[in-house]
This record gives C-alpha cells, structure tokens and sequence, in this order.
C-alpha cells in the first residue's frame, strides 16, 4: 500500500500503520535535500526499513534519516526504536521528562518551543503534559498550506489522550492542547495523531467544552 500521505512543495509525509495496535509511524523527507525525520518508531523494524526506502524516490539527493523523534515514552511507540538506531546511525530526540524511560540514550532532550531542525525543514516541539509528563508534539508550518501537528497520544479525532482517570492530568492535558494548540493554530491545521486516523483541529475546536465538562 502507498505509505505517501502529502506531496508538499518542501517535503513529503508518508505514514504506515504497525502492530495490532495500530500504531502510526510518520516519515518526513526533504525534497531538496534528502534529510528525513521519523517519527515514533513504534514496531515492525522491517516495515519501517521499507518506508525508507519507499522514500528514496521523494528527493533528488541521497535520502539520510538525520533524527528519530519520539512522541512520548510508552512502549507501544518505541519497540522498534533501539534496533532503528543501531541499524541507521541516526539521532534521537524526545521530551526532556520522558527521554530516560526510552530504550535508548536520547541525544536531544526537548522543552516547549524548542526547534528541531533539518536541512529542508524544521519542526516545533510542543510539550503536552498529561498523557506521559514528557508528551511532545511536533509542528511543521507549511509555508504554502495547512499547518501539520504531530500529537502523538495526546490528542485524537473526539478527544484528548488517556489519563487514566486522573483528574490532574487530564486538567493539565486538555489545558495545555487548549493553550497550545487550539489557541495557537487555525482551524484548517491537519492533526496526524499515533494511532488511527487524522482530523483538523476545526473538526475538534466545537468539542473542546464538551470534553472537559466529560473529563476525558
């Protein structure tokens, strides 16, 4: 199945689902440059290898994965982090308070608003706390299009990420996906969350009352 998910004018986004839990792994290539960013490496190194390689033909250089970005620490996103590592060389980045519980050293650690960037593009790392104390999400404003979000767990289609009932983190989630992602992108910003299908945050902003009033 074709993993290419947008063609854009400086990159392109391809996604693959893995494992029963339908886990998404997003891959971000450079046309010009060929630099790619992965993020979440959830499971199934094989196919992940294969997405890889599905990119090569996005850019006119030599395709290089430059980073492994990680959305939060739980095991379902990071099962095949470790072994992409070794087998690729690259970098790993994740949220400052999640980076020791990953299964490997994580060489950037990552605050609110910090920059991850590459040669062709780059991305903002949005600190969502609640579903992990480390959750990030990462941004990339298109010059000539919608604005693409990351969320990870932290925010789906119908609601914010699980919080197990608690209900200080889930004050702190829905505040914080309120303040920095609602408050701060249109409504035409397209949500690419780690399981499942993709949704705008014009498709969500109606419910945010209804989803606090619920409490999850």
């Amino acid at each position: 199945m074709d993993s290419l998910l947008y063609d854009l004018p400086a990159l392109t986004i391809r996604r693959i689902s893995v494992s029963g839990m339908n886990n998404n792994v997003y891959l971000l290539t450079a046309k010009t440059s060929g630099e790619q960013v992965l993020i979440d490496a959830a499971d199934d190194l094989p196919a992940i290898q294969q997405l890889l390689r599905g990119a090569a033909g996005d850019t006119s250089a030599e395709p290089r994965l430059a980073l492994i970005a990680t959305t939060h620490q739980h095991w379902d996103h990071v099962r095949a982090l470790e072994e992409l590592a070794a087998a690729t060389g690259a970098p790993t980045a994740a949220g400052k308070d999640d980076a020791d519980a990953l299964p490997v050293a994580v060489e950037r650690h990552l605050e609110h608003g910090d920059i991850v960037a590459v040669d062709g593009f780059e991305l903002t790392a949005i600190h969502l706390r609640g579903h992990t104390p480390g959750s990030i999400a990462f941004v990339y404003r298109d010059p000539e299009g919608p604005t693409h979000i990351f969320s990870g767990d932290s925010l789906f289609p119908g609601g914010v990420g699980n919080t197990q009932q608690d209900p200080g983190r889930f004050n702190q989630l829905i505040t914080d996906v309120s303040e920095r992602l609602f408050d701060a992108y249109p409504d035409s910003a397209l949500v690419h969350p780690g399981h499942g299908k993709g949704t705008t945050l014009g498709a969500e902003r109606p419910h945010l009352a209804e989803w606090r009033a619920r409490g999850w």
